[in-house]
């Protein structure tokens, strides 16, 4: 997002995040800036400042983080299963630091940058090597030290680890450090097993993916430098939401800053059973000689056991349990824990929109997780879950009817439902029983690279869209066909031919996958109508793609639709499918005006909040994209719609402030980011906001007051700092402008426009080797953005003719 709206925290997910699963956003803050010549406007600061989702606030449900009692409560009653999750890779996902965790060498081999090295390295927890040093399982303190000619040598202590390398077709491994202001952060160094390298995400910045680190590449290349990406679903940070622990909670304490907690970095019982400590309460019965004993027949069968049972779980509800962390989702509602309702706090088919995650069959286009699942046939006509091939407590392979099976190449997971294709193997495969190319997987779920992580680092996932091998269609998309996996030295027009002849006419697409394949660009409204609204309730994710193809390309505020567009999407209005609801619901309200009001709106109370919160999001997209395009008054328009859906919701609120903000309205956008602090008070980046609307109408006292209340709210909040910075800069005072920059910067030292500022107040002050240093830096950590550039231009020209 360009301009004071800012992008999503959804920008970070994938591989520009490495493993983030997403989270969809209303937009975030504005910041005040000032160039080489002293102008203010408002713009964005970077993506990172994106802020709360819709409905932010914690959700209503009453599951709290005290209600987990971890994994060892479980073992006594459940000890095969607990000993079958221990040595699961679940059940080693992650930990404390310690020589059986940690893969890499922390040996003091340098990790060589161009302009850095990096030395990661063990050291006694008592040899007083600094804050920095934290003790592992083993009571030796793992840490990187970062150091870089001409700055402060920078100590990272590594307070948790995740990741074992487990993963067949590339594993890694992440370190985790806590930050002051009570987040905990993501180092930007990982380990990859196959390589036995270090490697970095350069997705953000670099834009080339995972790339091992080399003598050739800056330390800034690495888009996670400084640490910016945390644990938990907070929306303020690139985040990688709950999904590396278990039980995460990170949350904004009002006045404190952040609180960040986990029962452990593994994968735990709870995860997927929910919290049991009152479980546990239930079936412990004290005796005299035995106080606290477990006893499994504490209870009949019928009774209340403090615990649901997962075997009664129908196939949505068993394939939410996984796609808490193997999917792409967008946010909902923060505050999620194992136990809440999953459809309350995660939307799994909004993701397509606007960022089209997905190919038109449901496969991998950039990023993405075992969500494709949604996309098979083998969930969308019939009742396939993740435990119908995968024991849930030690991730062995089983069949449907949960007999064990040898592997994860074991045909049983397929044949145990396609018994024909059992009988006489040859005549389904055409290849030799028992040879590699007759295995089920190896044609219907090969492994695949993520386009968007690079060819440089593996990181190859079984397709679990269970595609039929079409390799000119894979080609077209550019995958790599099954068949040519093997058969490198055929062109895919060669294995269509053999495919063709083969097997004869393959199975078609779906209805809405077709659709997406035809379509073209040259194609008018009623058209891709026909060929992307399809209405149903099958649950298909690729129904879902299809009509958010339309939306973003059709829908506009106001614009009617025509007959065929409208007509669909009434009936999809009224699907089961509560996204599909929503985005028809969303698409009809846009498009409406108020000479032609839709009905739906006006009803909107009437349907299920997680419907409307999906709705909201959606008008959010949208209103987004017309800020993009620079029509500030659309988006105005699409955020009044969506509070007449969620008319208390702070986030529109906040998010009608920035539009109003960037279209010069600072009356109105002052207006709305107080009635947004009045329905949430603990948003210290609205106060921010609020104080560059202030500014903006000429009242810098009232937006230094802003700035003060958002450190009042966060003492930890780096742009208030660098907003009171701005102002001070102005007036004149280059030495207080400099004190809070600097503030700022230790908050978050990849801030490029803090680094810029300063770099004018050094200057001003006759510093000119540190000013120089600091826009050097503003270039380093916003390689794209134009204005650092100019203001390091500048400098430099200034200080040679001193």
């Amino acid at each position: 997002m360009n301009g004071i709206a800012m992008r999503s925290a959804r920008a970070w997910r994938s591989a520009r995040a490495w493993r983030v699963l997403r989270a969809r956003r209303l937009w975030g803050v504005a910041c005040l800036w000032l160039v080489a010549c002293g102008d203010s406007a408002s713009v964005r600061e970077d993506e990172r400042t994106a802020v709360e989702a819709a409905g932010g606030r914690a959700g209503t449900d009453a599951v709290r983080a005290e209600d987990f009692a971890g994994s060892d409560a479980c073992r006594a009653c459940h000890a095969v299963q607990h000993a079958a999750w221990s040595a699961s890779t679940h059940g080693r996902a992650g930990g404390e630091p310690g020589p059986e965790i940690v893969l890499a060498p922390f040996d003091g081999s340098p990790i060589v940058f161009r302009d850095a090295v990096v030395v990661p390295e063990t050291a006694a927890a008592q040899d007083g090597a600094g804050a920095a040093a934290a003790s592992g399982s083993d009571g030796v303190a793992y840490r990187f030290v970062v150091r870089q000619e001409g700055r402060p040598e920078r100590v990272y202590a590594v307070d948790g680890v995740v990741g074992g390398g487990h993963m067949v077709g590339g594993g890694t491994q992440g370190y985790l450090t806590r930050a002051a202001d009570g987040t905990v952060r993501f180092l930007p160094f990982d380990w990859s097993r196959a390589l036995g390298a270090w490697f970095c995400n350069t997705g953000t910045r670099a834009e080339r993916g995972w790339v091992p680190v080399s003598a050739s590449m800056a330390l800034a290349d690495c888009g996670d430098w400084p640490p910016i990406r945390v644990m938990g679903d907070l929306s303020r940070f690139a985040n990688c939401q709950s999904c590396h622990g278990s039980q995460v909670v990170a949350e904004r304490i009002l006045g404190s800053g952040v609180s960040t907690r986990w029962t452990s970095l593994d994968v735990n019982c709870e995860s997927c059973h929910g919290p049991a400590r009152r479980h546990v309460e239930i079936m412990t019965v004290a005796t005299p000689a035995d106080a606290d004993r477990p006893n499994p027949a504490a209870a009949p069968a019928d009774a209340d056991i403090g615990l649901a049972s997962r075997v009664v779980d129908g196939v949505d509800r068993s394939l939410e349990t996984c796609f808490q962390c193997h999917a792409v989702k967008d946010v909902v509602r923060e505050g999620y824990l194992p136990g809440k309702s999953f459809a309350d706090h995660y939307a799994l088919k909004l993701p397509v929109l606007g960022d089209d995650p997905y190919l038109p069959d449901g496969r991998v286009r950039t990023f993405a997780y075992q969500g494709t699942h949604l996309s098979s046939s083998c969930y969308v006509d019939g009742a396939m879950t993740c435990v119908s091939c995968h024991e849930p407590h030690g991730l062995g392979y089983w069949d449907a009817n949960r007999r064990p099976l040898e592997g994860r190449f074991d045909d049983g997971q397929c044949t145990a439902c396609h018994a024909a294709k059992s009988r006489e193997p040859e005549s389904h495969a055409f290849h030799p029983a028992g040879s590699p190319g007759s295995r089920c997987v190896a044609c219907h779920m090969p492994y695949l690279q993520h386009p968007e992580t690079g060819d440089a680092v593996p990181f190859a996932r079984s397709d679990h869209t269970i595609p039929v091998p079409r390799p000119a269609l894979d080609g077209r998309l550019g995958l790599t066909s099954a068949c040519r996996a093997c058969h490198q030295d055929r062109s895919e027009t060669a294995l269509q031919a053999q495919v063709d002849a083969w097997w004869g006419a393959l199975k078609p697409h779906d209805p809405a996958a077709a659709g997406l394949l035809a379509l073209t660009p040259a194609m008018g409204q009623a058209q891709s109508a026909r060929l992307l609204l399809h209405p149903g309730n099958d649950g298909s994710a690729t129904r879902f793609q299809a009509a958010a193809r339309f939306v973003e390309r059709w829908v506009r505020p106001g614009a009617p639709l025509e007959g065929t567009a409208q007509e669909r999407l009434e009936v999809m209005a009224e699907s089961d499918d509560m996204e599909l609801q929503a985005l028809a619901l969303a698409a009809l309200h846009a498009a409406s005006s108020a000479e032609r009001p839709h009905p739906a709106a006006a009803a909107s109370a009437r349907r299920p909040e997680a419907v409307r919160r999906r709705w909201v999001l959606v008008l959010s997209f949208l209103a987004d994209r017309a800020a993009e395009q620079g029509d500030a008054d659309a988006a105005a328009t699409l955020y009044e719609k969506a509070l007449e859906v969620l008319p208390e919701d702070p986030a529109v609120w906040r998010s009608l402030g920035l539009v109003h903000n960037r279209a010069g309205n600072a009356a109105a956008a002052v207006q709305a980011f107080a009635r947004s602090l009045a329905l949430d008070p603990n948003q210290p980046l609205v106060h921010v906001n609020r104080g560059v609307a202030l500014a903006a109408s000429g009242d810098p006292a009232g937006a230094a007051a802003a700035y003060e209340a958002a450190l009042r709210a966060d003492p930890n909040e780096p742009l208030a700092h660098f907003n009171l910075g701005n102002l001070r800069l102005r007036s004149g005072d280059a030495a207080g402008a400099g004190r809070a920059y600097r503030q700022a910067l230790a908050l978050d030292p990849g801030m490029s426009r803090a680094h810029m500022n300063l770099a004018l107040a050094l200057a001003r002050s006759g510093r000119w080797p540190e000013a120089l240093d600091h826009a050097r830096q503003a270039v380093e950590f916003a390689p794209n953005d134009d204005v650092p550039k100019r203001v390091l231009a500048d400098l430099r020209r200034a200080s040679a003719s001193r």
